[in-house]
C-alpha cells in the first residue's frame, strides 16, 4: 500500500508479532497507522459464547484498522496476527502529514477502504439472506477477484477461516463445500478448494 521507504522517511518502524498476539483492541483508541510487511492479521469480533466473527483477513502489504483511525472513534473489532507477523508501525499525526504530502497515497487509501466497504456491504447480504453454498461461492468469488485471479483460483483459508468469514459454523461449510463440489462449482485436490 504505501511503499517502505516513504513510511520510514515519515517514522514508521517494524514491530515483529507473534501468532495469535492482538495488536488492536475492541473500544480502544487508535494512535497508529499499520501495514503489514510480512504476515497475516485477522480483524475479529466475538460473541457471548465466545464464537469468533471475523470482520476481515489482511496479508502482506496490506493496512488495516485505519477507520477508526482517521474517523477518529474507537475501534469495532479486535485484531490479531494469524502467524508471525511484522508491522510497519506510524503514528497518526505523522500518517496524515504523509497522507497530506502525498496526494496519490490519500487516493489509495481511499480505494482500498472503498472496496472493503464494497465486501462488508455484499458479506452483510450474503450471511442474512442466503443459504451456505451461496455465502462461500460469494467470499470465494470476492477474493478470486481481489487477488486477480483468472481461472483455478486456490483458496489459502481454511474451513474455520471460511466459517469465521461467512458466519457459518465450520461443519455446514465443509458440507457446503461438498455439495459445491458434487455441483462442480469448485474443486477439491489434496483437500484445497479451487475454484
Amino acid at each position: 500500500m504505501i511503499p517502505e521507504n516513504i513510511l520510514f522517511d515519515y517514522g514508521a518502524i517494524v514491530e515483529n508479532i507473534n501468532a495469535s498476539e492482538v495488536i488492536i483492541s475492541e473500544k480502544k483508541q487508535a494512535y497508529f497507522y499499520f501495514q503489514i510487511k510480512t504476515g497475516s492479521v485477522k480483524m475479529f469480533n466475538l460473541n457471548e459464547n465466545g464464537k469468533e466473527f471475523v470482520q476481515g483477513m489482511f496479508y502482506q502489504g496490506e493496512s488495516f484498522g485505519e477507520p477508526p483511525l482517521l474517523g477518529d472513534f474507537k475501534y469495532p473489532a479486535t485484531a490479531a496476527a494469524v502467524k508471525p507477523t511484522e508491522l510497519y508501525k506510524l503514528p497518526k499525526q505523522k500518517l496524515f502529514k504523509l497522507l497530506t504530502e502525498n496526494p496519490d497515497i490519500n487516493l489509495k487509501i481511499t480505494k482500498a477502504l472503498a472496496k472493503r466497504l464494497y465486501y462488508k456491504a455484499t458479506i452483510l447480504k450474503e450471511i442474512s439472506v442466503h443459504p451456505p453454498e451461496h455465502r462461500i461461492l460469494t467470499l470465494i468469488d470476492y477474493l478470486k477477484i481481489k487477488n486477480g485471479a483468472k481461472e483455478h483460483y486456490q483458496v489459502e483459508l481454511t474451513r474455520q477461516q471460511i466459517a469465521d468469514l461467512t458466519g457459518l459454523r465450520v461443519e455446514t461449510v465443509i458440507r457446503a463445500i461438498k455439495q459445491l463440489e458434487q455441483e462442480k462449482e469448485l474443486k477439491l485436490i489434496k483437500h484445497k478448494v479451487f475454484r
